[in-house]
């Protein structure tokens, strides 16, 4: 089966410039709707399993659809090691992801990624490093990426982080809630969160790896949401396992029920093991089929990654020359 091609191969239709969905501002914690949702694995792996099979996009399908994947990534650094030099650098590939020759070869010229995702010290760099792009910086915070840091000290660096010129805020929830299903404790915590980050949108990730179950996923999504998550966010990435397509499928199901049930659009994020391009373009499927074209633009769904970039300018490379090149050709930064 074919994904349908997007209307144009141009920057406005990979989602730039940017619209934005009206904020979640969530709702009161209904524990009854919680604790009816439930989640048949078995039915649900089944589902995942077919899909990169099932789904497939060639030729300029294909380049269209790598394109808005590029428009959805929030480049990331997230390491112990992350100096200056390396944001400001990874922030000069977020203005220019791709090969200017590449892009005009596409007729994409002007794209760029979502947002620069980094650790809350550098900031500061890659908001200048970004300034005037229309770019957005994320900021990692609340004790990333355990989130057992004093919830006080927690609330205080979401603060720091959204003064210093974050535009986006990546919190932790405490998994330790939804192991004990100690719902009230995780909604009033997502809800002081929110209300620490003022303008600035925020992304709440699971941690699903460490969750146990489906259920537990499922059922963390919606009180995350009532709690007014403006995105709901798979992994940190430091965890055994990340992104799923499984989990990804109970997540963005949570979502639609929201949607269904309030009218509020809620973003997904899967974050962590997705490199190689035809995965982005799974999950693009994925999210196209469950929840529709509107998810399809970043403001409400985003790529947590760094390396995927590479392996789709890659793709692209091969689409307008018809030889791929070295994977070094495309260093991020």
């Amino acid at each position: 089966m074919q994904i349908d091609r997007p209307h144009t191969l141009t920057a406005e239709a990979a989602g730039l410039p940017a619209v934005h969905a009206p904020r979640n501002e969530g709702i009161p914690l209904d524990l009854g709707w919680v604790r009816r949702l439930q989640a048949n694995t078995s039915a649900i792996e089944r589902r995942a399993a077919t899909l990169p099979g099932r789904r497939s996009v060639k030729k300029e399908w294909q380049a269209a659809w790598l394109c808005r994947a590029i428009s959805l990534i929030d480049l990331t650094t997230l390491s112990g090691d992350d100096t200056e030099g390396r944001v400001r650098r990874l922030c000069a590939k977020a203005r220019s992801p791709v090969s200017p020759r590449l892009l005009a070869a596409l007729g994409m010229e002007g794209l760029t990624v979502a947002a620069v995702c980094v650790y809350h010290d550098m900031v500061p760099t890659a908001v200048e490093a970004l300034k005037g792009s229309g770019i957005p910086v994320a900021a990692v915070s609340t004790g990333f990426p355990a989130g057992l840091s004093p919830f006080r000290l927690r609330l205080e660096e979401i603060r720091e982080s959204v003064a210093a010129g974050a535009a986006e805020i990546d919190i932790v929830i405490s998994r330790r809630h939804v192991l004990t299903g100690n719902w009230q404790a995780l909604y009033e915590e997502t809800r002081l969160m929110r209300e620490a980050c003022g303008e600035a949108h925020m992304k709440a990730i699971l941690a699903t790896g460490e969750l146990g179950t489906l259920r537990n996923v499922a059922r963390a999504s919606l009180v995350c949401m009532m709690a007014g998550a403006d995105f709901i966010k798979t992994s940190t990435g430091k965890e055994s396992v990340n992104a799923t397509l499984p989990v990804t499928l109970v997540m963005l199901r949570a979502i639609r029920d929201y949607h269904e049930a309030t009218g509020i659009r809620v973003g997904y994020k899967p974050a962590g093991g997705i490199a190689k391009a035809k995965d982005a373009l799974t999950y693009l499927a994925l999210v196209k089929e469950e929840l529709g074209d509107r998810w399809l633009r970043p403001d409400l769904f985003r790529f947590g990654a760094s390396s995927l970039l590479g392996d789709i300018e890659r793709q692209l490379e091969h689409h307008v020359s018809g030889a791929y090149s070295a994977a070094w050709r495309h260093a991020l930064a």
